[in-house]
């Protein structure tokens, strides 16, 4: 995946195990990519490494059949062996170096900011993307309190790589984070909990792309 694969995308979706159960991930995906979603990222905070790594590679084969990076939460040793696209740790996770080292040369490495500081730093570190939030309340990270709008702005004029809002975002305030400056998105629950998430996730590309 090339910085300028990483560029084009807009639409971050997170299937997270927290949400979908494990036997209905490929269907969720499959749904996910329906609806246009550019990047996957899987996120298993309770399961086992096997048990993370056994599903990464049944999903990373029907992502590749689609040119859909598959990016795996927190375990950049699976990212190399399923091999995935990338890669995303947090701020307690390993360095982004030591992450790259482990996943391989070929991953991208993104990184969770939760100030425009942390966003500095994660660029200076030398992700290639970030994740910036939550910029509302969300029942997934419950201990960050939200960022708000007006930094949205602040980071983009700060940090010069792909930036993904995160956090509450869903349909009905995804305008408000445009209109803020938000240029690229990751949804979870708004698109995980959906009845159509093949239909949600097309009506979000579309506010994303018409905002370019």
């Amino acid at each position: 995946m090339t910085a300028d694969d990483l560029s084009r995308c807009r639409l971050y979706g997170i299937l997270d195990l927290a949400y979908v159960d494990a036997g209905s991930a490929r269907k969720v995906i499959d749904e996910m990519m329906d609806g246009g979603v550019d990047l996957i990222q899987l996120r298993a905070k309770a399961q086992p490494a096997a048990q993370i790594a056994a599903l990464a590679a049944e999903l990373h084969s029907a992502t590749r059949e689609r040119a859909v990076p598959l990016i795996i939460n927190d375990h950049p040793e699976i990212a190399r062996i399923v091999p995935a696209e990338g890669v995303h740790v947090g701020q307690d996770d390993v360095p982004i170096a030591e992450a790259r080292e482990s996943a391989g040369a070929h991953c991208v490495v993104g990184k969770s900011t939760h100030s425009v500081d942390q966003a500095i730093r994660a660029f200076d570190e030398g992700a290639d993307y970030i994740g910036f939030g939550p910029i509302f309340a969300t029942p997934t990270k419950p201990d960050y309190p939200p960022i708000g709008l007006d930094e949205i702005r602040k980071v983009h004029d700060a940090v010069r790589i792909p930036i993904f809002c995160i956090g509450g975002i869903k349909l009905e305030n995804l305008s408000g984070v445009l209109a803020a400056g938000g240029r690229r998105v990751v949804i979870v629950s708004g698109l995980l909990q959906a009845k159509d998430i093949a239909s949600y996730a097309r009506s979000a590309k579309k506010l994303l792309t018409s905002a370019l």
